[in-house]
């Protein structure tokens, strides 16, 4: 990709700073990619052996779904920032369609009483993770272009929200809660950035208050996740409800500071359902340790921060769609990654929600590159339209 160029006065370029910080991006992307390869083929070795009669073969479908991810990734980023925001209100019905497709049955693909996906073959799609970032891209664009209403009104604050209402309902229907809450989460916080007044979300915070509370009387599933989740380790929980998190839990605790070494876990012998997919942490502490775990958390907050930081350039610019877009990337990778450690380390109930590029499955890491070529382009477009800037102004 052909960097813009600025020379000073005296021959300088200022677009090499702007490498270097693309290149940020995507190392982070890449080392978080390399680790997840590692530990989630080390969390799947003996249940793919036992299963498939290949202890490589969630390796090798992973490794397919790298490379279909990367490709998404380049041809992503040779799409201009501007074709999004033109596009955002098909992208917003496109998303619509997916989530009511995969409720048509026969579509549909049921799994633990939960239609969240459709089998196309190799892999199957989950449109709840590509609705997101569409939405999200909706959203962007929704406060661009009214940015002054929806600081000074009502009306303002609330048609977003009409948008990610019907998104919920829809959602809920599958049900997919963690894709839920990770839009509500977005929505409100980029709806907060755009400068809305902060009374209007208490109000909000107490009408979705008591929908979770009419959520939880109404899906008596819930009571018993919710129950599970305050008291793991009781007796009625330790097999049942609470089996998971007590199994995580006691994988944290083997691996202490420095972890029991890689490939050396005993909790991925059967004990940790779901280990190399949602419950993928727990193995990196126990076989990693804290310091492992640490390194992990670092890599996102840092992915998070960069996100911001091209945000805030942006919006410096008076870029306000891309600063959105960005604020949105940046609050979808935080919400989904908070969410899944969360549920890891017991702070928040079992929730079947994966961790961007470590947990296993082809359509979280294929939007998972998806994301971070988008931020990449956000990133080169804004620090090129500055770089130019500081060229005329010498």
């Amino acid at each position: 990709m052909r960097m813009a160029r600025a020379l000073s006065g005296n021959g300088r370029m200022v677009g090499s700073e702007s490498a270097q910080s693309l290149n940020t991006v995507l190392l982070l992307a890449m080392l978080l990619l390399v680790v997840g390869l590692l530990m989630m083929t080390s969390a799947s070795v003996e249940i793919a052996s036992s299963q498939y009669g290949d202890p490589f073969y969630h390796l090798k479908r992973q490794s397919i779904f790298a490379l279909m991810g990367l490709l998404v990734a380049f041809l992503t980023l040779c799409v201009p920032v501007s074709f999004w925001q033109k596009s955002s209100w098909f992208l917003l019905m496109g998303s619509f369609a997916l989530l009511l497709l995969v409720l048509v049955p026969g579509i549909g693909k049921n799994v633990n009483g939960s239609s969240r996906w459709i089998n196309i073959g190799l892999f199957n799609v989950q449109p709840s993770e590509l609705a997101k970032v569409f939405i999200m891209i909706y959203l962007a664009s929704f406060l661009q272009r009214h940015l002054l209403e929806v600081r000074e009104n009502w009306s303002g604050f609330f048609k977003p929200l009409l948008v990610i209402a019907a998104a919920v309902v829809l959602l809920h229907f599958e049900p997919d809660h963690g894709a839920m809450v990770i839009l509500m989460l977005t929505a409100f916080c980029m709806i907060f950035l755009a400068g809305a007044k902060l009374y209007r979300f208490l109000l909000m915070l107490i009408l979705c208050v008591g929908a979770i509370v009419v959520l939880a009387i109404t899906k008596p599933y819930v009571i018993v996740r919710f129950s599970s989740f305050l008291n793991p380790w009781a007796a009625e929980n330790v097999y049942g409800g609470g089996y998971q998190l007590t199994q995580a839990l006691i994988a944290f605790g083997r691996g202490e500071w420095f972890g029991v070494g890689l490939g050396n876990s005993i909790q991925k012998l059967y004990f940790l359902p779901e280990a190399h997919n949602d419950f993928v942490l727990a193995i990196i502490g126990e076989e990693l340790g804290l310091l492992g775990v640490t390194v992990i958390v670092v890599l996102f907050c840092i992915l998070v921060l960069k996100a911001f930081s091209i945000g805030k350039l942006a919006e410096s610019r008076n870029s306000l769609f891309a600063a959105f877009f960005a604020y949105g990337l940046g609050l979808l990778f935080a919400g989904q990654a908070m969410i899944n450690i969360g549920v890891n380390i017991g702070l928040l109930p079992t929730k079947g929600l994966t961790l961007p590029f470590l947990s296993y499955g082809g359509a979280s890491l294929i939007v998972s590159c998806f994301m971070i070529a988008l931020l990449v382009r956000i990133q080169y477009e804004t620090e090129s339209l500055v770089d130019e800037v500081t060229g005329e102004g010498r």
